[in-house]
């Protein structure tokens, strides 16, 4: 390309990036970017080096390989939200976890990351090393980081669709997000995180709902349920078919405390936690 030709090719690459705003693609791929590409006179030879030149300039993000965002830097265009980004980067995605619990005001923390819930086999953001990211595994986005949790296709349940800013995204609900916390509260900040979130979200709380996608995810975390309901004073025939389903063994309560601390027959679960623990 001649010195005079790369300004005009740069103007060129302007206009895509105006021919995406114009088609409200805010994510978008460099198969997208061809498509859109013979509107403003750019040559398909050339997109891949447009997209390269607009990501050194700030007109767009790179999320993955092959796959952008529009860069909050653009006049008039609203900044894509992580959640947005979230919902581009693995399907199926839901947000959930810490990122749940600020989004259903069951913490006054605010996440530096984003949790996203997904199925085992479902492919994940690559890092710039081109490793795979592994389940759990931070993925950097600009000043976010993005952390997955893989789980069978049979436990991805219990999410809802909501308006986040200007799109459409998939979050756990209310009654599972609670649950993931007590199975993975080092997701959720901490077991004592997730026993504030019961306080915080129990006026809302569908107590038939939540008994059932306990049960769903296995009997370790209907016992745990049951404690906690229990422990704020919840009546309900729930609590009884909680406490009566089988179990062999106790369980830890908080799953990342020590093997300490006394064993409470009726849940079956050995009470882990702070206080509780003899030193």
């Amino acid at each position: 390309m001649t010195a005079s030709a790369k300004p005009k090719q740069s103007l060129v690459g302007i206009s895509l990036v105006v021919a995406l705003v114009y088609e409200g693609d805010r994510i978008f791929t460099t198969d997208r970017a061809r498509e859109l590409a013979p509107r403003v006179g750019l040559k398909d030879p050339y997109v891949t080096e447009s997209l390269y030149h607009l990501r050194r300039n700030n007109w767009i993000v790179s999320l993955h390989r092959g796959l952008y965002a529009l860069s909050p830097a653009i006049p008039g265009v609203a900044p894509v939200h992580e959640f947005e980004i979230a919902m581009s980067l693995v399907d199926p995605a839901a947000i959930s976890h810490w990122s749940a619990f600020r989004h259903h005001g069951l913490t006054e923390q605010i996440p530096r990351d984003v949790f996203v819930l997904t199925t085992k086999g479902t492919w994940v953001p690559r890092l710039s090393n081109d490793t795979q990211v592994r389940s759990g595994d931070g993925y950097p986005i600009g000043d976010t980081t993005y952390r997955f949790a893989q789980m069978k296709p049979d436990r991805f349940f219990g999410i809802e669709k909501v308006w986040v800013g200007d799109a459409r995204v998939y979050v756990t609900d209310m009654e599972r997000t609670l649950l993931d916390g007590l199975s993975m509260p080092q997701r959720c900040g901490d077991f004592a995180e997730a026993l504030h979130a019961f306080e915080m979200g129990m006026n809302r709380l569908k107590i038939e709902r939540i008994a059932d996608y306990a049960v769903r995810l296995g009997v370790t975390t209907a016992k745990r349920l049951g404690w906690a309901l229990e422990a704020q004073g919840i009546v309900s025939p729930e609590i009884d078919r909680l406490a009566a389903l089988p179990i062999n063994g106790y369980r830890k309560l908080d799953p990342t405390g020590p093997r300490k601390g006394p064993c409470n027959r009726r849940w079956m679960v050995q009470e882990n936690l702070p206080g509780m623990v003899a030193a």
